[in-house]
């Protein structure tokens, strides 16, 4: 019997239980058919919140606003960076000016705030932009720190 896994479709917010060992097959959401495991980042939304920081991957968060000239430069990097981690943890963008409840539910103070949560726990937390060599370490060591 394998362990099971649940996680949440970044399209529909579904939440879906799939073997472990299959994370890496690209599963799809058993309800809207679209890939669980994108590589992507998503829109995380006051929506669609309680199903992702209830899934069992961790869930890194880019808190940022249009306006943000450093958060605009940073974008690219954090997308670029989410690809390798796909199978590890899910990739989320927090529009703080749209989803202002998230920002304060957070307690984001600057921004680009890059958060790193597991169930909703915050483990790890940098703000600024960061290159994406130094994102890419910094995330490593946290996840591998809880076993991801």
């Amino acid at each position: 019997m394998s362990n099971t896994i649940v996680v949440a479709c970044p399209s529909c917010a579904q939440r879906n239980k799939i073997p472990s060992e299959r994370i890496s097959a690209r599963p799809h959401c058993g309800a809207c058919k679209e890939a669980l495991i994108t590589g992507l980042p998503f829109d995380l939304t006051l929506n669609n919140l309680k199903a992702h920081m209830s899934s069992d991957l961790p869930v890194v968060i880019d808190f940022w606003a249009p306006w943000c000239g450093p958060c605009k430069q940073f974008a690219p990097i954090f997308e670029m960076v989410a690809a390798p981690f796909a199978e590890r943890a899910r990739f989320a963008k927090a529009n703080t000016q749209n989803e202002t409840v998230l920002g304060q539910r957070y307690n984001i103070r600057s921004i680009p705030t890059i958060a790193i949560f597991h169930r909703d726990q915050e483990l790890a937390r940098v703000s600024g932009a960061m290159h994406p060599q130094q994102l890419h370490k910094w995330l490593d060591e946290v996840l591998n720190e809880v076993g991801w």
